[in-house]
């Protein structure tokens, strides 16, 4: 394999230090040829080192790394670093995209790494045309910064993340020390817990019906009374009757 050459573009100097060290560490073939702290920095570096490779933040001052990545993807391949794990979408798990959350871990670099490899030995598919997945990006992240509630679920399955899209979901279910995530095609379990949920869904869309069940209004599809005069809840496409406590049976009165 060819010398592979990278640059680091993050505004955070710290990162850029963390984030060399570890690709040093996991990857010492590989040549950091630079490193700049905003977009037009970034645009500038790949302009006259033509890198294979950017570590490109996606919040940066000047130009945000979705405007950067807009310019310089047909150059090289981009690994978007971002704090905020609703800011992926589903383009990130067919590889064509590909990022890592802020702190940046060795399990996670790990896997990016790999993805990289996998693209220069032909064995994986080149991040040659990606206008369409930017664009489905950066229109994520408007509505992530208009939004102050969870928009995204990340769900881990083996050795992959799947992404799930908030309003995808029937409900959630408390599961032990996991919650589990349901929707109309799978099951997943996630680490968040049910009253972590509750502070970071949106209290209009979902609504607590039970100290382990968070359900999405928009899924109902019936609801009745049990015997005892309490309120019970069918979700589409989910067979078990939901029943509602009587903490939150208020919810339910003008319905």
């Amino acid at each position: 394999m060819e010398k592979i050459t990278a640059i680091i573009a993050d505004d955070e100097k710290e990162l850029r230090r963390h984030l060399a060290k570890l690709l040093n560490q996991l990857w010492p073939e590989l040549i950091i040829a630079g490193e700049t702290e905003n977009g037009p920095q970034t645009l500038d570096l790949v302009h006259r080192l033509s890198p294979d490779i950017v570590f490109l933040d996606i919040n940066m001052p000047g130009l945000t790394g979705i405007e950067v990545a807009k310019q310089i993807y047909r150059q090289c391949s981009i690994v978007f670093i971002t704090a905020y794990d609703q800011y992926a979408i589903e383009a990130f798990e067919n590889e064509a995209l590909d990022y890592i959350l802020k702190p940046v871990q060795k399990k996670r670099l790990l896997t990016s790494i790999e993805r990289c490899k996998r693209r220069f030995t032909g064995h994986a598919q080149k991040q040659s045309d990606l206008s369409f997945l930017l664009q489905q990006l950066e229109r994520t992240l408007v509505k992530e910064k208009a939004s102050p509630f969870l928009q995204w679920i990340r769900a881990q399955h083996s050795d992959s993340i799947r992404l799930i899209p908030i309003d995808d979901v029937l409900l959630f279910k408390s599961a032990d020390k996991y919650t589990l995530v349901i929707t109309p095609k799978k099951e997943s379990l996630i680490r968040k817990t049910i009253k972590e949920l509750e502070q970071e869904l949106d209290p209009e869309k979902f609504w607590k019906i039970h100290r382990g069940t968070i359900i999405n209004v928009s899924a109902i599809s019936k609801i009745s009374k049990s015997i005892s005069g309490k309120h019970v809840v069918k979700i589409n496409n989910y067979d078990e009757p939901l029943l509602v406590s009587r903490s939150y049976s208020h919810l339910f009165k003008q319905m």
